[in-house]
Protein backbone atom coordinates (compact mmCIF):
# COMPACT_ATOMS: atom_id res chain seq x y z
CA UNK A 1 0.00 0.00 0.00
CA UNK A 2 1.38 3.67 -1.08
CA UNK A 3 -0.34 6.97 -1.43
CA UNK A 4 -0.27 8.78 -4.49
CA UNK A 5 -1.10 12.28 -3.09
CA UNK A 6 2.11 14.44 -3.05
CA UNK A 7 1.83 16.63 0.32
CA UNK A 8 3.33 19.69 -0.43
CA UNK A 9 2.13 23.60 0.58
CA UNK A 10 0.68 25.47 -2.08
CA UNK A 11 -0.02 28.90 -0.05
CA UNK A 12 0.08 30.35 3.02
CA UNK A 13 -3.97 31.05 2.44
CA UNK A 14 -4.25 27.52 2.62
CA UNK A 15 -1.64 26.20 5.41
CA UNK A 16 -3.71 27.79 8.37
CA UNK A 17 -6.09 25.41 9.13
CA UNK A 18 -5.25 22.24 7.21
CA UNK A 19 -2.59 20.87 8.82
CA UNK A 20 -5.16 19.61 11.77
CA UNK A 21 -6.93 16.11 11.10
CA UNK A 22 -4.22 15.50 8.21
CA UNK A 23 -5.76 12.02 6.47
CA UNK A 24 -5.01 10.69 3.19
CA UNK A 25 -6.92 8.03 0.83
CA UNK A 26 -4.84 4.37 0.51
CA UNK A 27 -4.52 3.41 -2.80
CA UNK A 28 -3.30 0.24 -4.01
CA UNK A 29 -0.37 0.47 -6.78
CA UNK A 30 -1.58 -3.09 -8.41
CA UNK A 31 0.80 -3.79 -11.08
CA UNK A 32 1.02 -6.78 -13.83
CA UNK A 33 4.34 -7.38 -15.33
CA UNK A 34 5.87 -3.85 -15.65
CA UNK A 35 2.78 -1.99 -16.10
CA UNK A 36 1.01 -0.04 -13.91
CA UNK A 37 -2.68 0.83 -14.22
CA UNK A 38 -4.16 3.88 -14.02
CA UNK A 39 -7.68 5.97 -12.81
CA UNK A 40 -9.51 8.82 -13.52
CA UNK A 41 -8.63 12.00 -11.30
CA UNK A 42 -12.39 12.36 -10.68
CA UNK A 43 -12.92 9.61 -8.21
CA UNK A 44 -13.53 9.87 -4.58
CA UNK A 45 -10.71 9.76 -2.47
CA UNK A 46 -12.08 6.81 -0.78
CA UNK A 47 -11.65 4.69 -3.48
CA UNK A 48 -8.68 2.87 -4.58
CA UNK A 49 -6.04 4.40 -6.78
CA UNK A 50 -4.09 3.39 -9.22
CA UNK A 51 -1.53 5.28 -11.91
CA UNK A 52 -0.23 4.62 -15.00
CA UNK A 53 -2.15 2.47 -17.95
CA UNK A 54 -5.99 1.59 -17.86
CA UNK A 55 -6.85 -1.27 -19.69
CA UNK A 56 -10.51 -0.31 -20.34
CA UNK A 57 -13.31 2.34 -20.14
CA UNK A 58 -16.42 1.85 -19.57
CA UNK A 59 -18.84 4.02 -21.68
CA UNK A 60 -22.68 4.16 -20.13
CA UNK A 61 -24.36 5.33 -23.21
CA UNK A 62 -28.24 6.50 -24.46
CA UNK A 63 -30.17 4.43 -26.51
CA UNK A 64 -31.16 6.30 -29.09
CA UNK A 65 -34.53 5.60 -31.68
CA UNK A 66 -33.40 4.50 -34.93
CA UNK A 67 -29.94 3.25 -33.88
CA UNK A 68 -29.61 -0.14 -32.92
CA UNK A 69 -31.24 -1.94 -30.55
CA UNK A 70 -32.26 1.86 -29.06
CA UNK A 71 -31.74 0.45 -25.50
CA UNK A 72 -29.05 2.26 -22.95
CA UNK A 73 -26.30 0.38 -22.44
CA UNK A 74 -22.53 0.20 -20.72
CA UNK A 75 -20.20 -0.09 -23.65
CA UNK A 76 -16.16 -1.69 -23.01
CA UNK A 77 -13.80 -0.02 -24.49
CA UNK A 78 -10.38 -1.54 -24.80
CA UNK A 79 -7.59 1.06 -24.46
CA UNK A 80 -4.34 -0.82 -23.32
CA UNK A 81 -2.13 0.29 -26.29
CA UNK A 82 -0.41 -3.61 -25.79
CA UNK A 83 -3.80 -5.43 -26.30
CA UNK A 84 -4.93 -6.53 -29.49
CA UNK A 85 -7.90 -5.30 -29.26
CA UNK A 86 -6.92 -2.11 -28.50
CA UNK A 87 -9.29 0.57 -29.64
CA UNK A 88 -11.85 -1.44 -30.46
CA UNK A 89 -15.41 -2.07 -28.40
CA UNK A 90 -14.91 -5.35 -26.97
CA UNK A 91 -18.21 -5.34 -25.34
CA UNK A 92 -22.04 -4.23 -24.75
CA UNK A 93 -24.71 -4.69 -22.44
CA UNK A 94 -27.91 -3.30 -22.52
CA UNK A 95 -29.75 -2.32 -19.75
CA UNK A 96 -33.36 -2.34 -21.97
CA UNK A 97 -35.08 0.65 -22.30
CA UNK A 98 -34.50 4.58 -22.60
CA UNK A 99 -33.54 5.65 -19.24
CA UNK A 100 -32.09 8.90 -20.18
CA UNK A 101 -28.19 7.42 -19.04
CA UNK A 102 -25.79 9.75 -17.45
CA UNK A 103 -23.90 9.44 -14.55
CA UNK A 104 -21.94 6.33 -13.03
CA UNK A 105 -19.47 5.76 -10.23
CA UNK A 106 -18.03 2.74 -8.38
CA UNK A 107 -18.45 1.56 -4.79
CA UNK A 108 -15.23 2.61 -2.80
CA UNK A 109 -13.98 -1.20 -3.12
CA UNK A 110 -14.68 -0.69 -7.20
CA UNK A 111 -16.07 -4.08 -7.39
CA UNK A 112 -19.66 -2.63 -8.63
CA UNK A 113 -20.07 0.65 -11.09
CA UNK A 114 -23.56 2.30 -10.39
CA UNK A 115 -25.07 4.27 -13.49
CA UNK A 116 -28.18 6.06 -13.49
CA UNK A 117 -30.72 7.30 -15.49
CA UNK A 118 -32.32 10.75 -15.16
CA UNK A 119 -35.56 9.52 -16.67
CA UNK A 120 -37.20 6.93 -15.09
CA UNK A 121 -34.79 7.25 -11.83
CA UNK A 122 -33.51 3.89 -12.00
CA UNK A 123 -29.63 2.58 -10.74
CA UNK A 124 -28.48 -0.21 -12.57
CA UNK A 125 -25.34 -2.07 -10.63
CA UNK A 126 -22.87 -3.48 -12.76
CA UNK A 127 -20.38 -6.27 -11.57
CA UNK A 128 -17.19 -4.86 -12.69
CA UNK A 129 -14.78 -7.29 -10.92
CA UNK A 130 -15.64 -10.62 -11.93
CA UNK A 131 -14.36 -10.05 -15.48
CA UNK A 132 -13.50 -6.14 -15.73
CA UNK A 133 -13.67 -6.94 -19.96
CA UNK A 134 -17.45 -8.54 -19.73
CA UNK A 135 -19.30 -6.23 -16.92
CA UNK A 136 -22.36 -8.26 -15.34
CA UNK A 137 -25.93 -6.25 -14.42
CA UNK A 138 -25.60 -7.66 -10.89
CA UNK A 139 -28.97 -5.41 -9.78
CA UNK A 140 -31.58 -2.80 -10.75
CA UNK A 141 -32.85 -0.65 -7.86
CA UNK A 142 -36.49 0.36 -9.50
CA UNK A 143 -38.02 2.20 -6.52
CA UNK A 144 -35.89 4.95 -6.21
CA UNK A 145 -38.28 7.58 -5.75
CA UNK A 146 -40.49 6.17 -3.62
CA UNK A 147 -37.79 5.14 -1.10
CA UNK A 148 -36.12 8.60 -1.09
CA UNK A 149 -39.54 10.03 -0.74
CA UNK A 150 -40.20 11.85 -3.45
CA UNK A 151 -35.99 12.44 -4.91
CA UNK A 152 -36.13 12.29 -8.73
CA UNK A 153 -33.21 12.03 -11.28
CA UNK A 154 -30.58 10.09 -9.54
CA UNK A 155 -27.08 11.93 -11.19
CA UNK A 156 -23.70 11.53 -9.41
CA UNK A 157 -23.26 8.55 -7.41
CA UNK A 158 -20.48 8.96 -5.24
CA UNK A 159 -18.33 6.35 -3.25
CA UNK A 160 -17.71 7.02 0.55
CA UNK A 161 -16.53 4.39 3.14
CA UNK A 162 -19.36 1.31 2.29
CA UNK A 163 -22.07 4.00 1.64
CA UNK A 164 -23.06 5.61 -2.09
CA UNK A 165 -24.38 9.02 -2.28
CA UNK A 166 -26.84 9.96 -5.01
CA UNK A 167 -27.32 13.47 -5.44
CA UNK A 168 -30.81 13.88 -6.97
CA UNK A 169 -32.29 16.56 -9.78
CA UNK A 170 -35.36 16.94 -8.85
CA UNK A 171 -38.83 15.76 -7.51
CA UNK A 172 -42.14 14.07 -7.91
CA UNK A 173 -44.06 17.06 -6.43
CA UNK A 174 -43.53 19.52 -9.11
CA UNK A 175 -40.68 17.91 -11.05
CA UNK A 176 -38.80 20.92 -10.79
CA UNK A 177 -35.25 21.59 -8.92
CA UNK A 178 -35.68 21.03 -5.36
CA UNK A 179 -34.28 17.72 -4.96
CA UNK A 180 -31.93 15.49 -1.98
CA UNK A 181 -29.21 13.75 -1.39
CA UNK A 182 -29.85 9.77 -1.16
CA UNK A 183 -27.50 7.47 0.92
CA UNK A 184 -27.64 3.60 0.04
CA UNK A 185 -25.10 0.85 1.14
CA UNK A 186 -23.18 -0.86 -1.15
CA UNK A 187 -25.22 -3.71 -1.59
CA UNK A 188 -28.49 -1.41 -3.02
CA UNK A 189 -29.99 -0.57 0.23
CA UNK A 190 -32.05 2.76 1.19
CA UNK A 191 -30.30 4.23 4.55
CA UNK A 192 -31.95 7.83 4.62
CA UNK A 193 -32.46 10.86 2.38
CA UNK A 194 -30.84 14.48 3.14
CA UNK A 195 -32.77 16.71 1.57
CA UNK A 196 -31.23 19.84 0.12
CA UNK A 197 -31.16 23.78 1.87
CA UNK A 198 -34.36 25.98 1.00
CA UNK A 199 -35.18 29.38 2.23
CA UNK A 200 -38.01 27.95 4.26
CA UNK A 201 -36.20 24.90 5.49
CA UNK A 202 -32.30 25.31 5.54
CA UNK A 203 -31.60 22.72 8.23
CA UNK A 204 -29.44 24.86 9.77
CA UNK A 205 -27.05 26.38 6.91
CA UNK A 206 -25.83 29.52 7.26
CA UNK A 207 -26.91 31.63 3.95
CA UNK A 208 -24.18 33.58 2.25
CA UNK A 209 -25.75 35.87 -0.17
CA UNK A 210 -29.56 35.81 -1.74
CA UNK A 211 -30.16 31.67 -2.79
CA UNK A 212 -31.00 28.85 -1.22
CA UNK A 213 -32.75 27.24 -3.59
CA UNK A 214 -32.56 23.65 -2.87
CA UNK A 215 -31.38 22.32 -6.03
CA UNK A 216 -28.64 19.62 -6.76
CA UNK A 217 -25.93 18.19 -9.31
CA UNK A 218 -22.65 17.14 -8.43
CA UNK A 219 -20.53 16.11 -5.09
CA UNK A 220 -17.43 15.44 -3.85
CA UNK A 221 -15.86 15.07 -0.43
CA UNK A 222 -12.68 16.56 1.32
CA UNK A 223 -12.40 13.91 4.30
CA UNK A 224 -9.27 15.50 6.38
CA UNK A 225 -11.75 19.05 6.17
CA UNK A 226 -14.77 17.30 7.36
CA UNK A 227 -16.73 18.96 3.95
CA UNK A 228 -19.02 17.26 1.38
CA UNK A 229 -19.53 20.13 -1.38
CA UNK A 230 -22.40 19.93 -3.68
CA UNK A 231 -23.86 22.16 -6.85
CA UNK A 232 -26.81 22.68 -8.91
CA UNK A 233 -28.74 22.27 -12.34
CA UNK A 234 -32.19 22.45 -12.84
CA UNK A 235 -35.46 19.86 -12.65
CA UNK A 236 -36.61 17.24 -14.62
CA UNK A 237 -39.18 19.74 -16.37
CA UNK A 238 -36.24 21.57 -17.81
CA UNK A 239 -33.98 19.01 -18.56
CA UNK A 240 -35.85 16.32 -20.25
CA UNK A 241 -37.25 19.51 -22.26
CA UNK A 242 -36.23 20.00 -26.15
CA UNK A 243 -33.02 22.17 -25.59
CA UNK A 244 -34.19 24.94 -28.14
CA UNK A 245 -37.62 25.28 -26.94
CA UNK A 246 -36.34 25.59 -23.10
CA UNK A 247 -34.01 28.46 -24.19
CA UNK A 248 -36.96 29.71 -25.70
CA UNK A 249 -38.96 29.80 -22.52
CA UNK A 250 -37.99 32.85 -20.41
CA UNK A 251 -39.77 31.06 -17.39
CA UNK A 252 -38.30 27.71 -17.44
CA UNK A 253 -34.29 29.94 -18.15
CA UNK A 254 -35.29 30.92 -14.66
CA UNK A 255 -35.14 27.70 -13.42
CA UNK A 256 -31.33 26.32 -12.65
CA UNK A 257 -29.68 26.52 -9.99
CA UNK A 258 -27.21 29.32 -8.53
CA UNK A 259 -25.98 27.91 -5.14
CA UNK A 260 -23.17 25.96 -4.03
CA UNK A 261 -23.62 24.29 -0.48
CA UNK A 262 -20.86 23.08 2.10
CA UNK A 263 -22.01 20.12 4.23
CA UNK A 264 -20.64 18.88 7.35
CA UNK A 265 -19.69 15.29 5.85
CA UNK A 266 -19.80 13.30 9.24
CA UNK A 267 -23.47 14.11 10.55
CA UNK A 268 -24.36 15.25 6.42
CA UNK A 269 -26.20 18.45 7.66
CA UNK A 270 -25.71 21.54 5.59
CA UNK A 271 -23.42 24.13 6.93
CA UNK A 272 -23.45 27.00 4.56
CA UNK A 273 -25.32 28.38 0.83
CA UNK A 274 -22.77 29.52 -1.61
CA UNK A 275 -24.01 31.76 -4.07
CA UNK A 276 -22.67 30.93 -7.49
CA UNK A 277 -25.01 31.96 -9.95
CA UNK A 278 -25.31 30.34 -13.44
CA UNK A 279 -25.80 26.62 -12.99
CA UNK A 280 -22.43 25.47 -11.53
CA UNK A 281 -22.14 21.95 -12.68
CA UNK A 282 -19.56 19.02 -12.17
CA UNK A 283 -17.32 20.17 -8.87
CA UNK A 284 -13.43 19.12 -9.18
CA UNK A 285 -11.28 19.39 -5.94
CA UNK A 286 -7.94 19.55 -5.10
CA UNK A 287 -6.07 16.45 -4.14
CA UNK A 288 -2.38 18.04 -2.42
CA UNK A 289 -2.76 17.67 1.32
CA UNK A 290 -2.97 21.43 2.10
CA UNK A 291 -4.90 22.44 -0.89
CA UNK A 292 -8.22 23.12 0.37
CA UNK A 293 -10.53 23.88 -2.21
CA UNK A 294 -12.19 23.11 -5.39
CA UNK A 295 -13.15 24.14 -8.87
CA UNK A 296 -17.13 24.48 -10.34
CA UNK A 297 -18.18 26.08 -13.66
CA UNK A 298 -20.83 27.75 -14.43
CA UNK A 299 -22.95 26.36 -17.62
CA UNK A 300 -24.84 29.72 -18.24
CA UNK A 301 -22.20 32.14 -17.70
CA UNK A 302 -19.22 30.67 -18.86
CA UNK A 303 -16.86 31.01 -15.49
CA UNK A 304 -14.24 29.32 -13.24
CA UNK A 305 -15.30 29.76 -9.69
CA UNK A 306 -13.09 28.52 -6.79
CA UNK A 307 -14.89 26.93 -3.54
CA UNK A 308 -12.20 27.68 -0.71
CA UNK A 309 -11.67 27.67 2.63
CA UNK A 310 -10.20 30.79 4.09
CA UNK A 311 -7.90 31.48 6.93
CA UNK A 312 -10.51 31.85 9.35
CA UNK A 313 -12.03 28.06 8.24
CA UNK A 314 -14.96 29.69 6.52
CA UNK A 315 -15.85 28.35 3.06
CA UNK A 316 -16.03 31.03 0.53
CA UNK A 317 -16.96 31.06 -3.60
CA UNK A 318 -15.26 33.54 -6.36
CA UNK A 319 -15.27 33.75 -9.57
CA UNK A 320 -11.92 33.50 -10.87
CA UNK A 321 -11.65 33.41 -14.62
CA UNK A 322 -13.77 33.68 -17.95
CA UNK A 323 -13.91 30.36 -20.28
CA UNK A 324 -13.62 31.61 -23.77
CA UNK A 325 -16.08 34.43 -24.57
CA UNK A 326 -19.15 33.97 -22.63
CA UNK A 327 -20.98 36.25 -25.44
CA UNK A 328 -21.09 33.25 -27.74
CA UNK A 329 -22.42 30.93 -25.19
CA UNK A 330 -19.49 28.37 -25.25
CA UNK A 331 -21.45 25.86 -22.68
CA UNK A 332 -18.70 24.88 -20.08
CA UNK A 333 -19.57 21.42 -19.19
CA UNK A 334 -17.09 18.58 -17.82
CA UNK A 335 -14.25 19.63 -15.97
CA UNK A 336 -10.91 17.35 -14.69
CA UNK A 337 -8.19 18.61 -12.51
CA UNK A 338 -4.93 17.18 -12.90
CA UNK A 339 -3.48 14.68 -10.06
CA UNK A 340 -0.79 17.51 -9.27
CA UNK A 341 -3.52 20.10 -9.05
CA UNK A 342 -1.95 22.46 -11.34
CA UNK A 343 -4.17 21.98 -14.40
CA UNK A 344 -8.10 22.00 -14.66
CA UNK A 345 -9.65 20.94 -18.52
CA UNK A 346 -12.51 22.73 -19.02
CA UNK A 347 -14.82 21.28 -22.16
CA UNK A 348 -17.60 23.41 -24.03
CA UNK A 349 -20.35 21.38 -25.22
CA UNK A 350 -21.79 24.09 -27.94
CA UNK A 351 -18.46 25.12 -29.83
CA UNK A 352 -16.73 21.69 -28.94
CA UNK A 353 -13.71 22.34 -27.74
CA UNK A 354 -11.42 21.70 -24.80
CA UNK A 355 -9.50 24.28 -22.83
CA UNK A 356 -6.96 23.30 -20.45
CA UNK A 357 -5.95 25.93 -17.58
CA UNK A 358 -2.87 26.81 -15.68
CA UNK A 359 -4.40 26.71 -12.11
CA UNK A 360 -1.27 26.87 -10.33
CA UNK A 361 -2.66 29.93 -8.69
CA UNK A 362 -6.07 28.80 -8.04
CA UNK A 363 -7.09 32.40 -8.07
CA UNK A 364 -5.99 33.33 -11.07
CA UNK A 365 -6.64 30.48 -13.93
CA UNK A 366 -4.85 30.88 -16.97
CA UNK A 367 -5.64 29.49 -20.59
CA UNK A 368 -3.16 27.76 -21.88
CA UNK A 369 -4.07 25.36 -24.59
CA UNK A 370 -7.27 24.65 -26.70
CA UNK A 371 -8.66 22.37 -29.50
CA UNK A 372 -12.11 21.55 -30.85
CA UNK A 373 -12.49 17.75 -30.33
CA UNK A 374 -15.70 17.48 -32.44
CA UNK A 375 -19.21 18.55 -33.25
CA UNK A 376 -20.06 18.82 -29.79
CA UNK A 377 -18.14 17.53 -26.90
CA UNK A 378 -19.02 16.50 -23.32
CA UNK A 379 -17.48 14.61 -20.73
CA UNK A 380 -13.45 13.87 -20.01
CA UNK A 381 -11.42 11.58 -18.51
CA UNK A 382 -7.58 11.80 -17.65
CA UNK A 383 -5.57 9.02 -16.26
CA UNK A 384 -3.78 9.79 -12.85
CA UNK A 385 -0.36 10.26 -14.58
CA UNK A 386 -1.71 13.05 -17.20
CA UNK A 387 -0.81 10.84 -20.11
CA UNK A 388 -4.36 10.16 -21.47
CA UNK A 389 -7.41 11.86 -21.84
CA UNK A 390 -10.59 10.50 -23.48
CA UNK A 391 -13.77 12.58 -24.68
CA UNK A 392 -17.31 11.61 -25.25
CA UNK A 393 -19.94 14.35 -26.66
CA UNK A 394 -23.44 13.60 -25.73
CA UNK A 395 -25.13 15.93 -23.04
CA UNK A 396 -28.66 15.11 -22.77
CA UNK A 397 -31.19 12.87 -25.13
CA UNK A 398 -33.17 16.59 -25.95
CA UNK A 399 -30.75 18.53 -25.98
CA UNK A 400 -27.84 16.59 -28.43
CA UNK A 401 -27.25 18.58 -31.84
CA UNK A 402 -29.56 17.44 -34.22
CA UNK A 403 -27.51 18.33 -37.54
CA UNK A 404 -24.05 18.43 -37.85
CA UNK A 405 -20.73 15.92 -38.67
CA UNK A 406 -18.61 14.26 -35.96
CA UNK A 407 -21.58 14.64 -33.12
CA UNK A 408 -21.76 11.18 -31.12
CA UNK A 409 -17.93 9.59 -30.60
CA UNK A 410 -15.39 8.24 -28.15
CA UNK A 411 -12.38 9.88 -28.58
CA UNK A 412 -8.93 8.91 -27.29
CA UNK A 413 -5.96 10.81 -26.88
CA UNK A 414 -2.20 11.16 -25.80
CA UNK A 415 -0.97 14.39 -23.72
CA UNK A 416 2.88 15.69 -23.47
CA UNK A 417 2.23 18.46 -21.32
CA UNK A 418 1.97 20.44 -25.18
CA UNK A 419 -0.20 19.32 -27.13
CA UNK A 420 -3.08 16.16 -27.58
CA UNK A 421 -2.49 13.94 -29.86
CA UNK A 422 -5.25 11.77 -31.42
CA UNK A 423 -4.63 8.16 -30.80
CA UNK A 424 -8.31 6.71 -31.95
CA UNK A 425 -12.03 7.37 -32.25
CA UNK A 426 -14.99 5.21 -32.12
CA UNK A 427 -18.00 6.28 -33.88
CA UNK A 428 -20.89 5.48 -31.85
CA UNK A 429 -23.94 5.96 -34.20
CA UNK A 430 -22.03 4.15 -37.06
CA UNK A 431 -21.64 1.02 -34.49
CA UNK A 432 -24.81 1.31 -33.54
CA UNK A 433 -24.21 1.68 -30.12
CA UNK A 434 -26.25 5.43 -29.14
CA UNK A 435 -25.22 8.36 -27.57
CA UNK A 436 -21.55 8.32 -25.33
CA UNK A 437 -21.96 9.97 -21.96
CA UNK A 438 -20.13 9.36 -18.95
CA UNK A 439 -16.56 7.44 -18.97
CA UNK A 440 -15.01 5.46 -15.51
CA UNK A 441 -11.92 3.43 -16.20
CA UNK A 442 -11.40 -0.45 -15.63
CA UNK A 443 -8.69 -2.22 -15.07
CA UNK A 444 -8.21 -6.43 -14.50
CA UNK A 445 -4.95 -5.95 -11.91
CA UNK A 446 -7.58 -4.23 -9.34
CA UNK A 447 -8.67 -7.78 -8.47
CA UNK A 448 -5.43 -9.69 -8.97
CA UNK A 449 -5.87 -10.20 -12.75
CA UNK A 450 -4.00 -10.00 -16.54
CA UNK A 451 -5.44 -9.02 -18.80
CA UNK A 452 -6.90 -11.71 -21.37
CA UNK A 453 -5.35 -10.27 -24.85
CA UNK A 454 -2.12 -9.59 -23.12
CA UNK A 455 -1.84 -13.09 -21.91
CA UNK A 456 -2.71 -15.22 -24.81
CA UNK A 457 0.00 -12.74 -26.83
CA UNK A 458 2.54 -13.56 -24.07
CA UNK A 459 1.97 -17.60 -24.23
CA UNK A 460 2.16 -17.27 -28.15
CA UNK A 461 5.68 -15.74 -27.91
CA UNK A 462 8.64 -18.08 -28.81
CA UNK A 463 10.46 -19.10 -25.49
Amino acid sequence: MSTCINIRPLSSRFSTTAAVGLSIALVFTATWNTHALADETCMSPYMAKIVGQEDYVYVWTLGTVGVGDEQDKLVTVDVNPNSSNYGRVVHSLSVGGRNEAHHSGFTDDRRFLWAAGLDTSKIFIFDVHSDPAKPKLYKVITDFVAQSGGVVGPHTTYALPGRMMITGLSNNQDHGGRTGLVEYTNEGDYIVTHWMPTDDKLGGAKKSGQFADGYGYDIRALPRRNVMITSSFTGWNNYMMDLGKLMGDAEAMKRFGNTVVVWDLHTRKPKKVLDVPGSPLEIRCAWGSFHNYCFTTTALTSKIWLIYEDDNGDWQAKDVADIGDPKQLPLPVDISISADDKTLWVDTWNDGKTRLFDISDPFAPKQVYEQRIGGQVNMLSQSWDGKRVYFTSSLLANWDKKEGEDLQFFKAYRWDGKALTHAFSIDFTAEDLGRPHQMRFGSHALYGQAHPSLITRTAAQPH
